[in-house]
């Protein structure tokens, strides 16, 4: 008897309920809880003795790379920051701590948003093992007390799906501007100058910003929906539009290859990077 494995790596995916997506209430409830989960204060201020922000950039983008290398769903890895951003207002922590800790928070959000969630041997992997299994499940308890087991935070991918529909363009129209916005939003996580910022001001001013790159001839008509929508002033809405594409630029700048290099006699052949590879290595 001949044996046929019909397994798919394909995760089916539930419709879009439209009762969710339509009644104003759920945005209504959306807007009002949403202060709850943003974090109180710049805690590189008043909190982290040993963090810095430049620490925080590296191992968010850290966990974003380990999030789009295992395609994860797109709510998991803003998510993770929240966690990680409740945590860091609240627990002094020593940099050699930091990547556990970011380790910690993207294995509780996997868990709350993946139907496959990723594994905690992986993470420890994609730490290349400076991380133990135990640490890890010890820290995990640690991020669930500090959080006080609250974990359905309000993300601005909850914003994003509120808003789409409201906008009254096209379904092909919607698709690039929601790929387009899901991009601006994990960038702005990634960014501590918008750590403060509600989940619907990044997501109104991330739809801003994918309409101005796509040129969007009603720019002015979508910006006043936006504010009809999320009650979010207009001057804010442009200032914070204004910010995600100066975060945009910068990191497209940051991306242009540098020219091409002719070695010379003094260049040594075998030299190693001197970038440090673990976030624990920085010192200031």
């Amino acid at each position: 008897m001949e044996l046929m494995c019909c397994e798919s790596e394909n995760i089916q995916l539930s419709y879009e309920d439209p009762v969710l997506l339509n009644d104003h209430r759920v945005l209504q409830n959306l807007l009002a809880t949403e202060d709850k989960y943003v974090p109180n204060t710049c805690y590189f201020s008043c909190v982290q003795k040993d963090i810095k922000p430049f620490m925080r950039k590296m191992v968010t983008q850290w966990m974003l790379e380990v999030c789009e290398e295992q395609r994860c769903e797109v709510e998991v890895f803003p998510l993770a920051v929240n966690y990680l951003d409740r945590v860091l207002c609240v627990r002094d922590i020593n940099r050699s701590t930091l990547q556990l800790l970011g380790s910690a928070c993207l294995f509780l959000a996997s868990k709350l948003k993946e139907t496959i969630p990723l594994t905690a041997e992986k993470i420890v992997n994609y730490t290349d093992y400076s991380i133990r299994l135990t640490e890890l499940m010890a820290m995990e308890s640690r991020v669930l007390q500090c959080l006080k087991w609250d974990l359905s935070a309000v993300t601005p991918h909850d914003f994003l799906q509120q808003i789409l529909p409201r906008l009254d363009i096209s379904l092909e129209k919607s698709e690039i501007l929601k790929r387009h916005a899901q991009t601006f939003i994990a960038l702005c996580a990634t960014d501590c100058n918008f750590m403060l910022s509600p989940p619907s001001m990044i997501a109104a001013g991330s739809v801003g910003a994918a309409l101005q790159g796509l040129q969007s001839p009603c720019h002015s008509k979508f910006l006043q929906k936006l504010h009809q929508i999320t009650g979010i002033e207009l001057d804010s809405l442009r200032l914070c539009q204004e910010q995600i594409e100066q975060t945009v630029n910068c990191n497209l700048m940051n991306l242009v290859p540098d020219p091409p290099h002719t070695p010379t006699k003094s260049d040594p052949l075998n030299q190693q990077p001197t970038t440090p590879t673990d976030v624990r290595q920085i010192c200031v």
